[in-house]
């Protein structure tokens, strides 16, 4: 199963003092490795770095076994294939309960069941060709949140649904590893998944400088950014065939936005609200769905 995504590095900078560009502070641990299926680097300087690098990349690790779509053996993979999962791990319920939320507030445009048609759409494409209607009406029939049961026992998907949480889990694990590194008393810090989520400035007590593909800036201080864009990830080699699909229409989001960056208290939220953002053609609808939670905010549409 391939596990398109449009994030491509993860790095997460934090420190007590200011981090040297070149070299590293003495005290800098650096950590490169994979992780969500990107290019991932840890930079950290503080005096017990070496433990704390390893706290997060482990951290990293677990949650990518509960979320990935790339993985036989992660959590979303066995429920998909199983279409029920016994006594599944909070973190997975928790983005459920969030991907709920968002799902109400955007009128049904966030929804994890597009898996189905996101696998049609997959397949398709790397044969060369684009689906037919027949097929894009029998994925279909299997998109529908409101079929999807789940509490601490259990999660039960109706026959042939699937999800995808590519949409939402890089920001709700940024936020999970900005936790545990809260945790562990650092208080400046900037994680990257492709979303952002910064707790407290940077080093010299300035707000994090977060320069946008389309232009601009954002200064981000305990907050989270998510940008998205109808084409940032593409199935056909055109670039023409969008990975963000309409789960009423089946079709790809119209390319209205080049990008759409969103920020919001988590990164989970700003996350979930940017994917769905795309397949709003009117700036109307999509502020009217991002005001719905506190402390969201649009930062940029074009």
């Amino acid at each position: 199963m391939t596990d398109f995504s449009r994030r491509r590095f993860l790095s997460i900078s934090a420190g007590i003092a200011a981090l040297a560009a070149s070299p590293l502070a003495a005290a800098s641990r650096v950590w490169e490795g994979i992780a969500l299926g990107a290019r991932a680097r840890i930079v950290i300087d503080h005096p017990e770095a070496a433990a704390i690098t390893a706290e997060a990349a482990a951290e990293i690790a677990r949650l990518e076994a509960v979320f990935s779509l790339t993985r036989a053996d992660s959590a979303l993979r066995r429920l998909n294939a199983a279409g029920r999962l016994e006594d599944p791990p909070f973190e997975l319920l928790e983005c459920l309960a969030l991907a709920g939320t968002v799902h109400a507030a955007t009128a049904g445009l966030f929804d994890p069941t597009v898996q189905p048609l996101w696998t049609l759409y997959a397949t398709r494409f790397s044969a060369g060709l684009a689906p037919d209607d027949a097929e894009i009406a029998a994925a279909l029939h299997r998109v529908d949140w409101g079929a999807v049961r789940f509490d601490s026992g259990g999660i039960r998907l109706a026959p042939g649904q699937a999800l995808t949480l590519n949409g939402i889990a890089q920001g709700f694990i940024a936020d999970k590893v900005a936790a545990l590194l809260r945790g562990r008393g650092l208080e400046r810090i900037l994680i990257d998944t492709g979303e952002m989520r910064a707790l407290g400035p940077q080093p010299d007590g300035t707000p994090w400088p977060i320069t946008l593909a389309a232009g601009g800036q954002v200064a981000l201080q305990d907050r989270a950014l998510a940008s998205s864009s109808a084409l940032g990830t593409t199935f056909d080699s055109v670039g023409r065939v969008g990975h963000i699909l309409h789960p009423g229409t089946g079709r790809p989001a119209p390319a209205v936005w080049k990008l759409v960056t969103i920020t919001a208290p988590e990164a989970g939220l700003a996350d979930a609200l940017s994917t769905a953002a795309c397949l709003m053609p009117q700036a109307e609808t999509i502020l009217q769905a991002v005001t719905r939670f506190p402390g969201a905010r649009v930062e940029h549409l074009a």
